[in-house]
């Protein structure tokens, strides 16, 4: 048979009520009962936000209260990497569906506080409507309360004696409010770290190590090692196209007295989890991780040299003694000018 039919799908859309559509979605729906979330269509079918900031809302609103939803949890959680789902955060927060804060503890501590509404024109609304009433932060934090507006005082009435009207007396003027104290700033001794914007054009990628030769017993070696890689991290599975773009790198090491076990293990071991793109891993560590060449017999000769005065014998005395040039020992040129004289 060429196409095989799912006798009970066909059933189940046998029992819908009114005529199939022609194309498009049809929707086989049945009543959750349990382990189910309530997504509004604003959020499912908004027409501003991506895919992946639809997928991620809807995800984050599925999750019980106090789960970790930072953007490195997300990220071990989901094939997507950090750019994507920091993006999707930003698109999130720039519609009112995420709010991040940062709040201090009790004990001092700088946290963020994650909340995140499934409608944000009602939640705005109701908070506007309930101001004054504190958000439940958790237990150990500083709650913020909005403020309250504060009726006008009622003016005091007292009854003066034997005059029944009564003398209205001036609310009581509150004392203007302390100018608050500036906090000195600690003065760091270093110049601020500046940090590039995302715009800015990344540095040009380091070429591939090269040797000064690529014999065919090199390009063997190089070659073996690279196809062998798998065998000792199962993650590292490179096609026959990037072994022979890597070939050239792992012939400089070998030409440069590297041994193959050392290759190995500097390729394989602490490897990021899960490696998404294997060859660049490769090639990014044969780079930076080149050995430099091993010096030679000249470069750990000594390069100290010691001066020796040789030895020479008295025209005198016929003494031995140390000078650069022959002539009479010390205690014979002290005699000299005594006899002399």
């Amino acid at each position: 048979m060429d196409t095989q039919h799912d006798i009970a799908l066909t059933h189940a859309l046998a029992d819908l009520p009114g005529p199939l559509p022609a194309s498009g979605v049809i929707h086989l729906a049945v009543r959750h009962t349990d382990r189910f979330t309530v997504v509004g269509n604003h959020l499912a079918q908004h027409t501003e936000l991506s895919l992946t900031a639809i997928g991620l809302g809807v995800h984050i609103q599925s999750l019980p209260a106090g789960t970790k939803v930072g953007i490195k949890s997300l990220t071990a959680r989901f094939p997507e990497g950090e750019t994507r789902i920091a993006c999707a955060l930003r698109e999130l927060e720039a519609h009112g569906y995420l709010h991040r804060t940062r709040v201090r503890l009790t004990n001092g501590r700088m946290v963020t506080r994650t909340v995140f509404c499934n409608q944000p024109g009602a939640a705005l609304r109701a908070g506007a409507g309930a101001a004054g009433t504190p958000m439940p932060v958790g237990p150990g934090v500083a709650p913020v309360v909005a403020p309250v507006p504060v009726a006008e005082p009622v003016p005091a009435v007292t009854v003066a004696a034997p005059t029944p009207a009564p003398v209205p007396v001036p609310p009581p003027v509150p004392p203007p409010a302390p100018d608050p104290v500036p906090v000195p700033v600690r003065q760091e001794s270093h110049a601020p770290v500046r940090v590039p914007p995302r715009t800015a054009p990344r540095p040009p990628r380091r070429p591939l190590p090269q040797p000064r030769e690529l014999t065919p017993e090199l390009r063997q070696t190089a070659s073996a090692i690279l196809a062998d890689l798998r065998r000792h991290a199962k993650e590292l599975v490179l096609s026959e196209k990037d072994v022979e773009e890597l070939v050239p790198g792992v012939a400089a090491w070998l030409e440069r007295d590297a041994h193959p076990d050392a290759i190995r293990h500097a390729l394989t071991t602490e490897l990021p989890q899960p490696p998404k793109y294997p060859a660049k891993i490769v090639r990014h560590r044969l780079t930076a991780l080149l050995p430099p060449p091993l010096p030679g017999t000249q470069e750990l000769a000594p390069t100290r040299r010691v001066l020796v005065i040789p030895l020479q014998n008295c025209d005198r005395c016929d003494h031995a003694f140390r000078a650069t040039e022959p002539g009479h020992c010390r205690g014979c040129r002290n005699e000299l000018p005594a006899a002399a004289a």
